[in-house]
Formats: C-alpha cells, sequence, structure tokens
C-alpha cells in the first residue's frame, strides 16, 4: 500500500499546479478570490503561514507585498519550484513539512494562517484532526485562519461528465450515497455542512464559507467555452458579489472556510 505521501507526490510530480493557476480561467478566478480573502486579514507585516504552500503562487506574492511569510510543503518537486519561484524574495522562509505535524513552530506564531491544500488530500479523522488542531495552535488568538476544501459536488460536475459519470459516481459516493472519504480517492470532497462541522468543537469563531471558482473549471470543458479579459474581469467582480451564497457553495469546485481563533 503506498503511503498518503507517496500518492500526493506522485500526483504532483506529473502536474504544474503553478500553471494552473496562471493559465486557466478557473485557476485564475481561484486565485483572484483566495487573495481577496487573505487581503480581509492579512496585510503588509503579518506573519503568515501557509501549509501546503505548493509552488508558492500565493506565500511569494504575499512576501512581496512585505508579509513574513512561512511557506511549509510537503511535497520535493512542488518544493523547488517554490524556491525557485522564492528566489531572492525577502521576508520568504521556505520548509518541507506535513499539516498533521507542525511542532518546529511555537503556539501563537503567526497572525494568518492558510492551509490552502492539506485537506484535499487527508482521509483519516485522526490526521483531519491533527491537521486542523496544529493550524489553530500555531496561530494568535484572535488571528485567522482559512482552510481550503473541495465540494464533493463541484468534482462531479468537473471531472465525471465526459462520459465517466459511473465511474465518478463509484468513486466519490456509497450505494446509498453517501460520501467516500479513502486514500486512494487522491483528491476528497465535502458537503458544504460536513466539512464545517469539522470545527463543531474547535476553539473558533466562524467567519464564512465562500466559493472561489464557480463552475468555471466544469465550463472550460466545453469546446465552444470562451471569455475575454474584459468580460473575465466582470465575471470575477460578480462572483466576489456572490461567492458566500449558501445555495451555490455545493456546485463550485474549491471553497474557502475562514475562521477567527478565540
Amino acid at each position: 500500500m503506498s503511503t498518503r505521501q507517496e500518492i500526493i507526490g506522485s500526483f504532483y510530480g506529473d502536474v504544474c499546479e503553478d500553471r494552473r493557476l496562471i493559465k486557466s480561467r478557473h485557476g485564475q478566478l481561484e486565485y483572484a478570490v483566495t487573495m481577496e480573502y487573505i487581503h480581509k486579514f492579512a496585510k503588509k507585516g503579518s506573519k503568515v503561514l501557509e501549509i501546503g504552500a505548493g509552488t508558492g503562487r500565493y506565500s511569494v506574492a504575499l512576501a512581496k507585498e512585505g508579509m513574513d511569510v512561512t511557506a511549509v510543503e510537503l511535497v520535493e518537486s512542488n518544493l523547488a519550484i517554490l524556491r525557485e519561484n522564492g528566489r531572492g524574495v525577502a521576508g520568504l522562509h521556505v520548509l518541507q513539512g506535513d499539516a498533521t505535524d507542525l511542532s518546529r513552530f511555537a503556539d501563537s506564531a503567526f497572525d494568518v494562517t492558510l492551509s490552502l491544500g492539506p485537506m484535499y488530500h487527508l482521509y483519516d479523522k485522526d490526521e483531519i484532526d491533527r491537521a486542523i488542531d496544529e493550524a489553530l495552535r500555531v496561530t494568535k488568538p484572535g488571528g485567522v485562519v482559512l482552510f481550503a476544501f473541495i465540494s464533493v459536488y463541484g468534482i462531479m460536475y468537473a471531472n465525471y461528465l465526459q462520459g465517466n459519470w459511473a465511474a465518478g459516481e463509484e468513486e466519490n459516493f456509497t450505494a446509498d450515497y453517501r460520501i467516500r472519504h479513502f486514500k486512494e480517492q487522491l483528491f476528497t470532497g465535502y458537503e458544504v455542512p460536513e466539512f464545517e462541522a469539522l470545527f463543531s468543537e474547535k476553539p473558533v469563531r466562524y467567519i464564512t464559507t465562500a466559493g472561489v471558482d464557480g463552475m468555471l473549471e466544469t465550463a472550460e470543458e466545453r469546446s465552444d467555452f470562451a471569455i475575454g479579459d474584459e468580460d473575465f474581469r466582470a465575471f470575477t467582480r460578480w462572483y466576489l458579489a456572490i461567492c458566500e451564497k449558501r445555495e451555490l457553495l455545493g456546485m463550485t469546485n474549491h471553497l474557502l472556510y475562514i475562521c477567527e481563533k478565540l
């Protein structure tokens, strides 16, 4: 049996997350909306921790804005790109590590903590709890934590409407349509209330849940998809105005759960 680390490392060794956030329209929207929310809570001089920093798209940008950013990434191939992207950037500290063990950091060390990828790949209840608890532990009281997660329905719409619906249904749901979470799944999706319930007994004040890419990933699968720069800027403004609407959250692929540490 492969370990979680081996499964994740194999996947990210074959894809370019950096390119996805830059080149695809859904990646551009995800980046723009996520940065909009980060900037609500982090500013120049803030101490920021990004767990699962990937290739550094967020960490490098925030450090260039004058924040003190510590970027923790598990996957070696991502780390190599992150270090290259962050070469010479002041205030950026790059480390290898796992979201379930942040013991190298003191309690209450950061103003804002970003967990923008680890929850996609955690399946065991104990590991999920450890990742949440560790992110909260290293955040100052009154500090804010942003957890990214994936909608199981967003996964279905984005990945299983190309003649492979039955396979996606078997992958993500039991026979009576309960959501499945297991290691070999690679990406695990949640219902929004299910993810929010993970924090019901945590020392947090809930702020909001927001979608970050709507149905753009699904739309981009169409051969007739087209949106120019001017329209995309208008679309982004519109989406930022409606991205917290509860009735829309299930259809987006990626979401943010945002809370304040008590």
